[in-house]
């Protein structure tokens, strides 16, 4: 293990959290919310000292490793959310050192799940570093750091995989550096065209950067107690759910945009199977649910901003879905497991995965029916590797693990199957409300503390999908090689 590389990581990446805390405290500042700006201020310097001493380790070997590049991000996203619950704690916004942990941790992991029944009352600062979580993490701070900071060695390819969300993850261009520039210009440019498109349709300024940041990074934390529904808005409902939408399928598309490949656009797989998905769910949900709305566009517009909602992970809400029909509830918890592109700022376990998996089920019905027969699996027209196969097939398996040893240990708290299983899956997935007590006009406050903190692992554990917080844990990795 190169420990003094990932101290300098880590150190640049405290850094990196303190200047960006800073533009909160500005706010502070500039509404006078001295408290506030004490409890950002005191965070800031220890983020800074912390990490500028932790860069006098920088070393003359920079190589980074697989291991490396997964304890690196692992580490980086515990100390990030220690760090980011702070301001939390300290300025006495939100009470107890686990529930801030818990809103700071489903704040950077894009999931929204909330421990707070009272928002619209919070200082401005507050609300506003609930929501910039969503974007720092929506891409990912190593990936952030990667475009600022030179790490220089081609090895940060692991930082990269170990981040970034799907069994896939390739470079744009040939520079590590390049890539990440590329992958937040375009998240950048993204997010400002929605706050631009929200204002300009009549938001007040603040809410449209609030649920800008948050919708980009797919998180959900609105700075309203009922979330969009607040608005009732028909323009504001249409506008985030095509954002929603856009900022859940693979920036890589994007960048192929840029290039004018539409031609790899629109051939490419996975897009095409999330936008069925996406199609045929809103198309069963609003034949389900017209009877409970005037009109057919009504019953349409709710139906396609809960179902882009819920597969983009964003949770954001203009609808108690939890009054609707069996199947349209049904319908959302599987595309809560489902989740989003890999590639892009969701979660969940991904489309490309269920493609993989499906392919492989497939090919081993063949196989079966003629056992000689040869069927390679194929992925956007590519061979997908063994590795690529044996990591998915592994990713699954671990998650059916999780999910039912955090549903066991979540039931200790005895409240209704339905209330314990779906907060297990809207955490894991990074998804936000769940059904029953966890439902879209609840929040997770009626937990334990033990049991909001098996929550926010099974939050880390599904943004960082599962396998670098593994081996955070796992004695061997720390061992000399």
């Amino acid at each position: 293990m190169n420990y003094k590389m990932m101290a300098y990581i880590l150190g640049n990446i405290m850094q990196a959290e303190g200047l960006l805390m800073s533009i909160s405290a500005l706010l502070a500042l500039y509404k006078g919310e001295i408290n506030e700006l004490r409890a950002f201020l005191i965070t800031i310097i220890l983020l800074l000292v912390i990490g500028t001493a932790m860069k006098h380790f920088a070393p003359k070997n920079k190589r980074i490793y697989g291991r490396e590049g997964f304890v690196i991000v692992a580490l980086s996203w515990i100390v990030m959310s220690i760090f980011g619950a702070m301001p939390f704690y300290l300025s006495g916004a939100i009470d107890g050192i686990v529930n801030c942990l818990f809103e700071t941790v489903s704040g950077f992991t894009t999931t929204g799940a909330t421990v707070l029944s009272e928002i619209e009352g919070l200082p401005m600062s507050i609300l506003f570093w609930r929501s910039f979580t969503h974007w720092i993490g929506g891409m990912g701070i190593l990936v952030f750091v990667l475009a600022i900071v030179p790490l220089g060695d081609e090895r940060s390819m692991h930082l990269m995989k170990a981040e970034a969300p799907g069994p896939v993850v390739s470079k744009l261009v040939p520079k590590i550096k390049s890539t990440a520039k590329i992958l937040y210009g375009i998240y950048i440019v993204l997010t400002i065209l929605e706050m631009i498109l929200l204002f300009a349709g009549g938001m007040p300024l603040f809410d449209s950067v609030n649920h800008a940041l948050s919708t980009a990074g797919t998180g959900g934390f609105s700075i309203k107690n009922s979330s969009i529904a607040a608005y009732n808005s028909p323009y504001f409902e249409y506008v985030i759910t095509i954002f929603m939408l856009l900022f859940s399928i693979n920036f890589n598309m994007f960048y192929l945009l840029l290039v004018r490949d539409f031609k790899a656009v629109f051939k490419n797989e996975e897009l095409r199977y999330y936008l069925v998905i996406v199609g045929i769910s809103t198309a069963v949900i609003t034949a389900n649910i017209v009877h409970l709305y005037p009109t057919l566009e009504s019953a349409f517009r709710h139906a396609v901003f809960q179902v882009a909602t819920i597969t983009s992970t964003t949770g954001f809400i203009t609808a108690n879905y939890e009054e609707w029909p069996e199947l349209s509830k049904t319908i959302l918890v599987v595309l809560t497991m489902l989740g989003a592109c890999g590639g892009s700022t969701g979660g969940g376990i991904k489309v490309s995965r269920f493609i993989i998996l499906l392919k492989l089920t497939l090919r081993e019905i063949r196989h079966i029916v003629h056992p000689r027969s040869v069927n390679i699996i194929k992925l956007e027209g590519q061979r997908v590797s063994d590795e690529t196969i044996q990591g998915t097939t592994g990713y699954f398996i671990t998650y059916v693990m999780l999910l039912f040893g955090s549903f066991i240990l979540v039931s200790i708290d005895n409240y209704d199957f339905t209330t314990s299983i779906t907060a297990v899956i809207t955490t894991l997935g990074n998804v936000g409300p769940g059904l029953s007590l966890v439902g879209p006009v609840e929040n997770f406050s009626l937990f334990s503390d033990f049991s909001k903190i098996v929550l926010s692992l099974d939050m880390l554990f599904g943004r960082l999908e599962i396998f670098p917080m593994i081996m955070l844990f796992s004695p061997s990795i720390w061992r000399k090689a």
